[in-house]
């Protein structure tokens, strides 16, 4: 993607008869996020109500021709739709819409992905990602394989010729790409294996919630952190020693609504290290309006991934960013979350729910000697458990 000239996207979704428009608008402000992620910058977010998507060109034709006609008013880049589209919804559209290239969401997050892999193990899950998304989808593609050219998307035509030999080229690919993913599993599972029977604690959460600002308040590293998403793709694991007790803490990628299903099949051996930890320490953005939903598509990809019914500890970061609507105490309608200060919140989490919890802000290190104590008591408990006999060496 080019970076010298600002590119411009506009973002596309629709609001179905049961769907509620304020979570819909929030979705396409994650989508917008994405896009700045991605080096994009947002323009407008365009909405239509409808029944359910339109088989040929996902919205109606005249939601379609409006978006054209802004898309060519403004020189808008790209147009980002917040669903999959299939190839022939894609093709469609790029007919009437004449843009750089119209994409939708999981081509967005798998164009992010290729540009935060920096090992060699994450760009093949990358790669491995990609052309299983768009195996599929080749009959609606822009251009064959040999002609790509960079960015998130590509232009151009095919005939069915191209299209076999495209589709034999990306089977072959996807082969050798799992044969040689698989040699590397073999080989991390070997270093697993070799760490013995330490405790091992692990990171999860939505992407951008802190978590690696966390790993590295406690391992005293220095994981990358950045205010976007998925800023780590790559699972890295620390020996940590709080007090007299050693564990592993592993930070790993963070999770995100509809996240594509090729990427969370590529990236499950990346996984490894949540499935198999002792304890989830489960970290949310306190702040998000809608932290709730990212807590339940934390728990929803845990249960992909095989990893749901461990031991979770919940912590709530960013309280220094946490803000209430103002409620007016003579109104009839009830209070809503969002008028909740935080400590009606807390209490009101720790009243509903058994599952451990604790409110922080890792960037002004609020209450993060209580989260140590919090995790040293976990930690120690399994540890005696494990060492029965060598508990006094500690």
């Amino acid at each position: 993607m080019t970076q010298e000239l600002i590119e411009k996207a506009v973002f596309v979704g629709i609001i179905k008869q049961d769907d509620d428009e304020r979570k819909v608008m929030e979705y396409l402000d994650e989508l917008e996020f994405l896009a700045m992620t991605a080096g994009v910058e947002g323009d407008r977010k365009f909405v239509q109500r409808v029944d359910r998507p339109d088989k040929g060109t996902y919205i109606r034709s005249g939601k379609l021709e409006e978006i054209a006609a802004y898309v060519e008013e403004k020189a808008i880049n790209y147009v980002i739709f917040d669903d999959e589209l299939t190839g022939m919804q894609q093709r469609n559209i790029e007919k009437v819409v004449k843009c750089a290239a119209v994409i939708d969401r999981t081509s967005l997050i798998l164009e992010i992905f290729a540009q935060r892999a920096k090992t060699s193990y994450a760009k093949m899950q990358v790669e491995l990602a990609h052309y299983n998304y768009i195996l599929p989808r080749l009959a609606g593609m822009w251009t064959h394989l040999e002609r790509q050219r960079g960015g998130m998307g590509t232009r151009g035509g095919m005939g069915e010729t191209q299209i076999e030999i495209d589709r034999r080229i990306v089977k072959e690919r996807i082969s050798r790409l799992k044969d040689q993913l698989k040699k590397v599993d073999r080989q991390m599972a070997v270093q697993r294996s070799n760490r013995g029977s330490l405790v091992r604690l692990s990171l999860v959460g939505y992407t951008n919630v802190g978590k690696s600002t966390i790993m590295n308040m406690l391992a005293k590293s220095d994981v990358f952190a950045e205010n976007k998403l998925f800023a780590t793709l790559d699972t890295t694991v620390r020996k940590v020693v709080i007090g007299n007790v050693p564990f592993l803490l592993s930070d790993t990628v963070g999770f995100i609504r509809k996240l594509p299903t090729e990427l969370i099949e590529a990236f499950k051996s990346t996984l490894d290290e949540v499935r198999e930890a002792d304890i989830l320490l489960h970290v949310v953005d306190i702040s998000a309006a809608d932290f709730e939903d990212q807590m339940k598509t934390v728990e929803k990809t845990l249960k992909d991934i095989d990893a749901a019914g461990k031991p979770v500890y919940v912590i709530f970061n960013k309280i220094d960013s946490y803000t209430c609507e103002p409620y007016d105490e003579f109104s009839l309608e009830p209070k809503r979350k969002e008028n909740f200060t935080l400590e009606e919140l807390k209490n009101s989490w720790i009243a509903r729910e058994k599952t451990p919890c604790i409110f922080i802000s890792a960037k002004n290190r609020t209450g993060i000697e209580k989260l140590r104590d919090d995790i040293y008591k976990m930690v120690s408990e399994i540890h005696a458990g494990r060492y029965p006999f060598n508990n006094f060496l500690y």
